[in-house]
């Protein structure tokens, strides 16, 4: 026999052996950790095929929807299915171009399908219909369908929410190089969703994640080697990671201005989320709807640019913008003819691009002294559309812009300066203008301030700067949309579909994000976690928003220690938690919980002066700390008093009266402050009468 193919098959039957043993490890390891019910491989396949056949997929109901078009539908809410003849006529006609046919196969093209209705749909009828094209294609082998699909088992997506399901098929997907699916599984494997809670797996995960082109992966990464979080912190390491993905945001914002989301922080409001300033209200945004047909102008304005760009929940609908626009425009105002001309510069389905247009309404604006007007004059000459190349006409108009507070135009100053476009280099004016527009929150200014920072340029190199810089335009990707999915499945008691949402972009290293997943957990209605992993998690994350300087976190921290949550009890490091959102942060509800452990020493040496300072300065700080002080005073000073009296009665000394925690419990001083109430209410009743 041939030694090579001796060799050969010596290789083989080591590899299938150890595949055997690797396979009989995991499938113990299966049984014991997954939190959901089993589904094996063939399973999945078989319930790709039911969605198909049966068309599951159509009927169920997306809790989710944006509120809006849940209220304008609500007669259409139960969606009874696709029509079969619609989308075989559809099939139809897209294959009968043979040339497109010849390139992809079938599920290629059934994928392509489902994502353009995905991209350009708006009711749930079309996000259906687009899901079931996912499940066809996927059940044809069609890797970014199967991506699809394992995406919403995992996220919840219509419903449709099966871990142990999505899990499965991510390591099938991961085998094939997927490195959508190797950051999938980094994440269960860093929270233990679904899987063994193992970091150093994780890690493994989203560095071939990373490797392979995940955005999200380096991200994640950038954000550990930034805090340290299992890995020695590297500040050099985050920035290279960092950078990639800010180079990538980078080049989408030259392209558009991007879609900045809502975070709404759930901690401000669990009570009455459907009053979140961040979200527009059906009620209100109709009640703004119907000032607008009045002819209210400056509502219309504010709906066009809501329409624009998709803001506050509504969906991005450029014909309703330009509606409102030329409403407000015909009326007289300046705003209205600048984002007209804004509309046909860049161009859209409702404003195709037309430079002749957008120099007309810019120049209307700009007649009338508005800033987006003059900025917007300048950009044509800056690009020569419709104009030819002039920079001195460009600058002149980007600095009157600029001189108004334009955030666009100052950070288009700062580039001309960085660049040597039309001017001399000139790097201080350059982050001048830069540092500017940044302050307004200008993305494409802060990220060439981190460009600045991390390479030195015009200022003294700062990686740390740059890196906090870079992380700010990471966080405007794409992936930020989650805040509002999650919100929305919050909102409908979808608690899994949410935290796993929420718990994601606190891997990515929002803070927001860390600060809405450690509340839910400590609401303790999640499923997907065992109960006993709830309080730890929970800390783990305040703990890391409390890093990136979320006061509430602080104190949240300081109450884990406090009462024992997911930790031992440990007044002294409650008490220097408390200490630092007192002092860094001025909590009026730090300062309340500390001048309580000055009063009983619990952790700290006893002080009622320090006391007594510490609760009048709770209530300088919030008015809503003014009566539990005034109580908590009373209290104080009750118990000082009872103490100068029982100090000279040396027969109560005998007594002991100092025991109150054995002989009365606890919560005594509890009681005290209810017979202060009680005492209080009473001279007040006999004062009226």
């Amino acid at each position: 026999m041939n030694p090579l193919a001796l060799l050969v098959e010596i290789l083989i039957i080591i590899e299938v052996t150890t595949k055997n043993t690797e396979a009989e490890r995991y499938n113990r390891k299966q049984k014991e950790v997954n939190v959901t019910t089993q589904v094996s491989v063939s399973k999945v396949k078989q319930f790709l095929l039911y969605l198909l056949e049966q068309g599951n997929a159509n009927k169920i109901t997306n809790k989710r929807e944006n509120p809006l078009e849940k209220k304008k539908h609500q007669h259409k809410l139960k969606i009874k299915g696709i029509q079969n003849k619609n989308l075989l006529k559809r099939n139809q006609n897209y294959f009968k171009n043979p040339a497109k046919k010849s390139i992809t196969d079938e599920g290629d093209e059934l994928f392509k399908m489902g994502n353009k209705i995905l991209q350009e749909s708006k009711s749930q009828k079309q996000k259906t219909e687009a899901y079931t094209l996912f499940t066809r294609a996927a059940n044809m082998g069609n890797l970014k369908a199967m991506e699809k699909m394992a995406d919403a088992w995992l996220f919840g997506s219509f419903g449709m929410q099966n871990i142990t399901a999505a899990i499965q098929l991510y390591e099938s997907l991961a085998k094939e190089g997927s490195y959508k699916a190797q950051n999938a599984l980094g994440f269960l494997s860093s929270y233990g969703i679904g899987m063994e809670y193992d970091q150093a797996k994780a890690l493994i995960y989203y560095t071939f994640g990373s490797a392979g082109g995940s955005m999200m992966s380096q991200m994640i990464l950038g954000y550990r080697y930034l805090s340290g979080i299992n890995v020695l912190q590297n500040c050099e390491v985050a920035l290279n990671h960092y950078k990639k993905v800010a180079d990538y945001i980078a080049d989408k914002l030259e392209k558009s201005e991007g879609i900045p989301v809502e975070k709404v922080r759930l901690t401000e409001r669990p009570e009455n989320l459907s009053s979140n300033s961040e979200i527009l209200d059906w009620d209100i945004y109709q009640y703004y709807k119907f000032l607008a047909e009045r002819g209210d102008v400056q509502i219309q304005v504010s709906l066009g640019q809501l329409h624009l760009i998709g803001r506050k929940g509504l969906d991005q609908d450029y014909s309703k913008a330009l509606y409102y626009f030329l409403k407000a425009a015909k009326a007289g105002s300046a705003n209205a003819m600048a984002f007209i001309g804004k509309m046909y510069f860049e161009g859209n389905a409702a404003a195709p691009q037309n430079n002749a247009t957008a120099f007309k309404y810019f120049s209307m604006a700009a007649s009338k002294g508005n800033a987006i007007g003059l900025h917007g004059l300048g950009l044509l000459y800056f690009h020569g559309k419709g104009v030819p190349v002039n920079y001195g006409e460009a600058l002149k108009y980007f600095q009157k812009a600029a001189e108004k507070g334009w955030p666009n135009a100052q950070f288009q100053l700062g580039f001309m300066y960085y660049s040597g476009s039309g001017v001399w280099k000139d790097y201080k004016l350059a982050f001048k203008y830069f540092y500017l527009a940044s302050q307004s929150g200008q993305p494409l200014a802060i990220y060439y301030l981190a460009e600045m920072y991390a390479t030195g340029t015009g200022v003294l190199r700062s990686c740390r700067t740059a890196v906090e810089l870079y992380k700010g335009v990471c966080e405007l990707g794409h992936w930020a949309e989650k805040f509002l999915t999650a919100y929305f499945a919050y909102k409908d008691g979808d608690i899994d579909s949410s935290l796993i949402q929420y718990a994601l972009l606190a891997e990515m290293g929002y803070e927001v994000a860390q600060s809405n997943s450690a509340f839910i957990l400590e609401s303790k209605k999640a499923k997907i976690l065992g109960k006993e992993k709830l309080y730890p998690m929970a800390l783990l994350l305040w703990n890391r928003a409390a890093i990136q300087g979320n006061a509430f976190a602080r104190v949240k921290i300081g109450d884990y220690h406090y009462y024992g949550y997911g930790t031992k009890k440990d007044y002294e490091t409650a008490a220097t938690h408390y200490s630092i959102a007192a002092d860094k942060h001025h909590s009026a509800q730090a300062m309340f919980n500390l001048a309580y452990m000055y009063e009983h020493g619990l952790g700290i040496a006893k002080d009622i002066h320090l006391a007594r300072r510490l609760y009048d300065m709770a209530a300088q700080t919030s008015p809503d700390a003014h009566i539990p002080v005034f109580f908590a005073l009373m209290k104080l000073e009750t118990m000082h008093l009872l103490h100068d009296i029982l100090f000279f009665n040396q027969f109560t000394m005998k007594w002991k009266w100092l025991k109150l925690d054995s002989t009365v419990g606890p919560y005594w001083d509890l009681l005290v402050i209810g017979l202060i109430v009680a005492m209080l209410i009473f001279l007040l009743r006999n004062r009226h009468r």
